[in-house]
Protein backbone atom coordinates (compact mmCIF):
# COMPACT_ATOMS: atom_id res chain seq x y z
CA UNK A 1 0.00 0.00 0.00
CA UNK A 2 1.37 3.39 -0.98
CA UNK A 3 -0.69 5.44 1.45
CA UNK A 4 0.98 7.29 4.34
CA UNK A 5 -1.44 9.07 6.69
CA UNK A 6 -0.54 12.50 8.02
CA UNK A 7 -0.90 13.95 11.52
CA UNK A 8 -3.29 11.90 13.70
CA UNK A 9 -5.02 10.11 10.84
CA UNK A 10 -5.32 6.33 10.59
CA UNK A 11 -5.92 4.03 7.60
CA UNK A 12 -8.41 1.25 8.36
CA UNK A 13 -9.70 -1.73 6.39
CA UNK A 14 -13.23 -2.74 7.36
CA UNK A 15 -13.60 -6.30 8.59
CA UNK A 16 -16.25 -8.40 6.87
CA UNK A 17 -19.56 -8.84 8.66
CA UNK A 18 -21.13 -12.21 9.21
CA UNK A 19 -23.41 -13.06 6.27
CA UNK A 20 -25.44 -15.53 8.31
CA UNK A 21 -27.36 -14.98 11.54
CA UNK A 22 -27.07 -17.28 14.56
CA UNK A 23 -30.28 -19.02 13.50
CA UNK A 24 -28.91 -19.70 10.00
CA UNK A 25 -30.63 -16.97 7.99
CA UNK A 26 -28.42 -15.73 5.14
CA UNK A 27 -28.21 -11.92 4.84
CA UNK A 28 -27.81 -10.66 1.24
CA UNK A 29 -25.04 -8.11 0.58
CA UNK A 30 -27.43 -5.29 -0.31
CA UNK A 31 -29.32 -5.69 3.01
CA UNK A 32 -26.25 -5.95 5.25
CA UNK A 33 -25.06 -2.94 7.21
CA UNK A 34 -21.51 -1.70 6.89
CA UNK A 35 -19.30 -3.25 9.56
CA UNK A 36 -18.19 -1.00 12.38
CA UNK A 37 -14.95 -2.87 13.06
CA UNK A 38 -11.71 -2.72 11.17
CA UNK A 39 -8.01 -3.40 11.20
CA UNK A 40 -5.47 -0.58 11.34
CA UNK A 41 -3.22 -0.68 8.25
CA UNK A 42 -1.24 2.54 8.77
CA UNK A 43 -0.86 5.21 11.43
CA UNK A 44 0.23 8.83 11.10
CA UNK A 45 3.04 10.30 13.21
CA UNK A 46 0.70 12.27 15.50
CA UNK A 47 -0.18 15.91 15.94
CA UNK A 48 1.06 18.90 17.90
CA UNK A 49 -0.78 20.59 20.75
CA UNK A 50 -1.12 24.35 21.28
CA UNK A 51 2.39 24.59 22.78
CA UNK A 52 3.96 22.71 19.86
CA UNK A 53 4.48 19.51 21.87
CA UNK A 54 4.21 16.31 19.79
CA UNK A 55 1.33 13.94 20.72
CA UNK A 56 1.84 10.44 19.31
CA UNK A 57 -1.06 8.31 18.05
CA UNK A 58 -2.10 5.66 20.60
CA UNK A 59 -2.76 2.97 17.95
CA UNK A 60 -0.49 0.60 16.08
CA UNK A 61 -0.68 -1.32 12.83
CA UNK A 62 -2.68 -4.52 13.28
CA UNK A 63 -5.00 -3.19 16.02
CA UNK A 64 -8.66 -4.17 15.67
CA UNK A 65 -10.80 -1.10 16.34
CA UNK A 66 -14.43 -0.01 16.69
CA UNK A 67 -15.71 3.14 15.01
CA UNK A 68 -19.01 4.82 14.16
CA UNK A 69 -21.07 3.70 11.19
CA UNK A 70 -20.44 6.95 9.28
CA UNK A 71 -16.94 7.72 10.59
CA UNK A 72 -14.06 8.48 8.27
CA UNK A 73 -13.66 9.07 4.56
CA UNK A 74 -13.84 6.10 2.19
CA UNK A 75 -11.07 5.84 -0.43
CA UNK A 76 -10.21 3.16 -3.00
CA UNK A 77 -6.58 2.08 -3.23
CA UNK A 78 -5.48 -0.79 -5.51
CA UNK A 79 -9.09 -2.03 -5.67
CA UNK A 80 -9.48 -2.12 -1.86
CA UNK A 81 -11.97 0.11 -0.07
CA UNK A 82 -10.24 1.74 2.90
CA UNK A 83 -11.20 4.32 5.51
CA UNK A 84 -9.16 7.36 6.49
CA UNK A 85 -10.15 8.81 9.84
CA UNK A 86 -8.79 10.78 12.75
CA UNK A 87 -7.72 8.95 15.88
CA UNK A 88 -10.47 10.72 17.85
CA UNK A 89 -13.14 9.07 15.63
CA UNK A 90 -12.12 5.63 16.86
CA UNK A 91 -14.15 4.53 19.88
CA UNK A 92 -12.20 1.50 21.15
CA UNK A 93 -9.51 -1.09 20.51
CA UNK A 94 -10.81 -4.68 20.60
CA UNK A 95 -8.67 -6.81 22.91
CA UNK A 96 -8.13 -10.42 21.84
Amino acid sequence: MNLRPLHDRVIIKRLDNETKTASGIVIPDNAAEKPDQGEVLAVGPGKKDDQGKHIAVDLKVGDRVLFGKYAGQTVKVDGDELLVMREEDIMAVVQK
